[in-house]
């Protein structure tokens, strides 16, 4: 259930391989059953949805933050960019869902492919700084442009549609739609982790880890750090497509850097530095704010309480913890 860190397994390591794959597995059954069981606790699809697509955006800084080591405080750009693609083509271009998705996934990941390059020019707060800039500019491009974005209203007069296939049609309901999410987070959770087990994802982890070193060494780093902020825009970008989809709106909002404290918070909480720790933590601040938020309208302030009770008691996240007990 976590991160791979080494090239190759030591023979010891055969028992923590076995409880990764049984892990793997249950999370897989829970994930598939999700409409079934979700609702004898209380809870309905919508919820579950909401969770995966955080988590898949997560999962994307997750690759750039926990693994690569730079701190973006603007993917939410990608994210919101992925959204309004969405919007705008159902609105304006097709009524087709999947090349809706694909079109608001082109433009968040093209746009994060373009402006990476430009901030990872910089390291440290002046590269984090460089993403809000890149971030807030989106931001206020969505709130001026009335007649395309809405303003500040934010997009609407669309609406996920049917997709048809050979011989019947999903209808995208609440539990389908939940199952394209299930099959676009399984997609980008298997492709992240081919790249992370591959030579491109160690070099991500020995740049987070001794950036300087290998500089000296010769490597290119600027050019491998490029491409894990490319690579976490599109899943950014695929998530928010998916997100818009889901409340069938697209707001300036989904551009702005509280969105992208939000899925920092996420990435934190549940292990910035494991796999599934952006889904442990999506699971944690997507319960707490639906069910504090019903009762009151500070929910981010329980939602800070627990990110500091996190930070101080679980210095490495949920997931780091129970993974550093569990092999203690």
């Amino acid at each position: 259930m976590t991160s791979p860190r080494t090239a190759v397994a030591k023979p010891e390591d055969s028992g923590f391989a076995t409880r990764r794959i049984l892990g793997n597995g249950l999370l897989a059954i829970a994930l598939l059953t999700v409409p079934f069981w979700l609702p004898l606790v209380g809870g309905y699809t919508d919820l579950a949805s909401r969770v995966l697509i955080y988590a898949l955006a997560a999962m994307g800084l997750n690759l750039l933050l926990g693994f690569t080591g730079g701190l973006s405080f603007g993917h939410a750009a990608y994210f919101g960019l992925g959204a309004y693609g969405v919007g705008l083509m159902l609105k304006y271009e097709t009524h087709s869902t999947i090349l809706a998705l694909l079109a608001g996934t082109l433009l968040g990941g093209i746009a994060a492919t373009l402006l990476g390059p430009i901030a990872v020019r910089r390291r440290g707060i002046y590269f984090s700084m460089i993403t809000i800039a890149i971030g807030q500019m989106f931001y206020f491009i969505a709130v001026r442009w009335n007649s395309l974005t809405g303003g500040e209203d934010g997009l609407t007069g669309f609406s996920r549609q049917p997709i048809h296939l050979p011989g019947f049609t999903l209808p995208m309901g609440s539990v389908d739609f939940y199952y394209l999410i299930l099959i676009c987070f399984g997609i980008c959770a298997v492709l992240l982790w081919t790249v992370l087990n591959a030579p491109l994802g160690h070099t991500f982890v020995a740049i987070r880890e001794n950036h300087r070193r290998l500089t000296f060494l010769g490597v290119r780093t600027q050019r491998y750090i490029a491409i894990s902020f490319a690579i976490s825009g599109f899943v950014a970008a695929l998530a928010g497509g998916l997100d818009a989809l889901l409340d069938n709106f697209a707001s300036p909002n989904l551009l702005n850097y509280g969105l992208s404290g939000d899925f920092l918070i996420i990435a934190v909480l549940g292990g910035m530095r494991n796999f599934w720790g952006p889904l442990v933590g999506a699971v944690i601040f997507v319960m707490v704010r639906d069910y504090v938020s019903s009762i009151t309208n500070n929910w981010m302030t329980v939602i800070g309480l627990v990110f500091i009770g996190s930070v101080l008691f679980f210095p490495m996240g949920i997931l780091g913890f129970f993974n550093r007990k569990s092999s203690s």
